[in-house]
């Protein structure tokens, strides 16, 4: 199953792209479950992002690999790949894009996703569309405006 969801945001793409660290990442997390981010090497092709939810009488580990990342005139993306998922999902793929738009940028969550089962997929829909739902109010409040360039600020 496919979630696309579009936040814009008021800085140039490369700015945002700056931004996407492991304080943004924190920001990200809704507040269920709760997560406590166990490891966050960035988001370059290689590099391992790994998780634990807290559903309260049980806990899953949530893994990924980031298999690709591009940056062009236009756009930057990186993919990550869920290598070790909690049992609910079978399998886990989240394009992150970042696309240039004039003097702002488009935030694109591309998400693809399958349950164990049919059911279990269908299912998943509702709760993974408002947790990435949650993140646009995140996104316009962290990428509002002009950021300052910490290699030119003096």
């Amino acid at each position: 199953m496919k979630i696309n969801i579009s936040t814009k945001v008021e800085q140039d793409y490369l700015q945002v792209k700056e931004g996407f660290t492991e304080h943004l990442f924190s920001k990200l997390s809704p507040p269920f479950p709760p997560v406590k981010l166990l490891r966050f090497d960035g988001s370059k092709k290689g590099d391992v992002v790994s998780l634990e939810l807290d559903f309260l009488l049980f806990k899953q580990v949530w893994t990924s690999e980031i298999t690709d990342d591009q940056t062009s005139e236009s756009e930057f993306f990186f993919v990550d790949k869920g290598i070790k998922l909690p049992f609910f999902l079978k399998s886990w793929e989240h394009r992150h894009r970042i696309v240039k738009d004039g003097d702002s940028s488009i935030i694109k969550d591309e998400i693809t996703y399958e349950g164990p089962n049919g059911v279990m997929t269908f299912l998943l829909f509702p709760a993974l569309w408002l947790q990435f739902l949650y993140r646009k109010p995140v996104y316009k409040k962290i990428f509002k405006g002009s950021a300052i360039n910490p290699r030119t600020s003096g």
